[in-house]
């Protein structure tokens, strides 16, 4: 069975400068540094992060797949792209962009790379228009969205006929942090990415849990980055606020948190062996998926090694966690297979 890398992020080697397009700033543009890499750079000249090749060139990042033992690599765009902040019309014009340049990179190695698009998600019905046109015209698998939408947490009743769509369409969804809560307080220290980050993705499981998403959508199939964040190693006090304040936290949902583990899945990025066997505990083995974040540094700079290197694993649940859940979550099955 292929192994399949869940989380992997992709750029178009040119981005438009936006800015002179739609009038406004806050978006974000390439700037050649050196052979091979790159600045993303806000159009107010932040600069937000130096990138190499391997973000956009797909032979490039292939030969380090073949190197890594990674048959398959799931793209999506690198979630500072979300802009959700932009005007609607504004933000779906760059959804399209990204999302056609993706699908190509896709159409060009079927068998070595499905995509997730991007979405405007600051206006549902843009949204639902744009899920459409990926799954039906673009052949992506799905879509990333992020931990939030603005204003909305993902419960927000705003946002449940995006998700309601893609359950309808079998569409698979991928829930990356961004925009990290409190931010203006964790200037030092990278904190936005080492606290932050885990904060976010636990918001967003527990939006989706309490605020029914699960329970009026069974069949959607949705996956949370970095292994569930801080929700695996605050579960018992998720569980115990629900049993001892349900007047406050099962104001929309009255089923247990507890019911919902094994119906949703995550990824593997959790960077040490003790916190993949819990999440493995808490989700179940048939949930939890290989995800690097390639090609940042951040990620899993050997995709999979973790997972291998818990040699108490049974060989078909290694095989699980490499490439089945995978497929499962995506809901297709690998090009040849």
């Amino acid at each position: 069975m292929a192994t399949v890398d869940v989380h992997t992020h992709l750029l178009p080697p040119e981005l438009p400068r936006w800015k002179e397009k739609f009038g406004y700033g806050g978006f974000i543009h390439l700037e050649a540094c050196g052979p091979g890499r790159a600045r993303m750079v806000r159009d107010d000249g932040t600069p937000f992060r130096e990138v190499d090749s391997h973000l956009w060139d797909a032979e490039a990042r292939l030969s380090e797949c073949d190197a890594a033992g990674v048959d398959v690599q799931v793209l999506s765009t690198v979630p500072v792209m979300f802009s959700y902040w932009a005007k609607p019309r504004d933000g779906l014009e760059l959804a399209r962009y990204l999302n056609d340049h993706l699908a190509g990179v896709v159409r060009a190695r079927p068998e070595r790379f499905v995509g997730l698009g991007t979405l405007p998600m600051q206006e549902p019905p843009l949204a639902i228009a744009e899920l459409e046109r990926c799954v039906r015209q673009l052949g992506l698998a799905g879509v990333q969205i992020g931990s939030h939408v603005n204003d909305w947490n993902l419960s927000d009743p705003a946002l449940f006929d995006v998700f309601a769509a893609a359950a309808e369409l079998g569409a698979a969804i991928f829930v990356h942090p961004w925009d990290m809560m409190g931010e203006a307080r964790m200037r030092k220290y990278w904190l936005p990415w080492l606290v932050g980050m885990p904060a976010e993705v636990s918001l967003a499981i527990c939006s989706i849990l309490f605020g029914g998403v699960l329970e009026r959508l069974p069949t959607l199939r949705i996956a949370f980055a970095h292994g569930g964040g801080a929700f695996p190693g605050t579960f018992g006090r998720i569980a115990h606020g629900f049993e001892a304040r349900p007047d406050l936290v099962a104001v929309d949902n009255a089923i247990h948190p507890r019911h919902y583990l094994g119906r949703f899945w995550v990824d593997s990025l959790v960077h040490d062996g003790e916190a993949l066997r819990s999440i493995l505990r808490l989700f179940g083995q048939a949930h939890v998926m290989l995800g690097s974040d390639y090609p940042f540094p951040l990620g899993e700079a050997h995709p999979g090694a973790l997972i291998r290197s818990l040699s108490e694993l049974p060989a078909k649940t290694r095989a699980a966690l490499l490439g089945d859940n995978a497929w499962a979550w995506l809901g297709r099955k690998p090009v040849g297979g």
